[in-house]
């Protein structure tokens, strides 16, 4: 098996909520389990609270997340943040545009000084994204065969 690094995502009490979210921002197969389903907490409080949620997007991104237990600490904010590169302009501003709605844009999704298109954005469930769209010259230079058509 392939070894992966995917972003996990912790919440207090609104995983359910946010991974629903990033589902219709990325589409694919969303799948959680419970604290309850698995018998892992004693507090029934807790018993329909997200132990594990992913969501796979059909183009194979995954975003992991779970609610923290009331026994550990809140989270809080993070210094942490997703990022979302790549050649498809329109894939990825698509995403940009959901993520940011009801969020809080830090940098406008725009051309940069290195030629490529980019945004920073925190969600409304306080996760920080940035994206990042190559331009013309990023594109050529990974692929020396754009180059030579250019």
């Amino acid at each position: 098996m392939t070894t992966r690094l995917n972003p996990y995502l912790s919440f207090r009490d609104n995983a359910r909520e946010a991974l629903e979210f990033y589902h219709s921002v990325f589409g694919g197969e969303l799948n959680v389990s419970t604290f309850g389903e698995f018998g892992v907490s004693d507090d029934p409080a807790e018993r329909n609270k997200i132990m594990h949620g992913q969501v796979t997007a059909p183009d194979g991104l995954v975003l992991m997340g779970a609610d923290t237990p009331a026994s550990m600490p809140d989270p809080g904010g993070s210094s942490i943040s997703v990022s979302l590169s790549g050649e498809d302009a329109a894939e990825l501003t698509g995403y940009w545009e959901k993520l940011s709605n009801g969020g809080t844009v830090q940098e406008p999704l725009s051309q940069a000084p290195w030629g490529d298109s980019f945004g920073m954005c925190i969600d409304r469930f306080g996760t920080h994204w940035m994206v990042n769209i190559a331009g013309t010259q990023a594109a050529q230079e990974s692929d020396p065969s754009q180059a030579a058509r250019s």
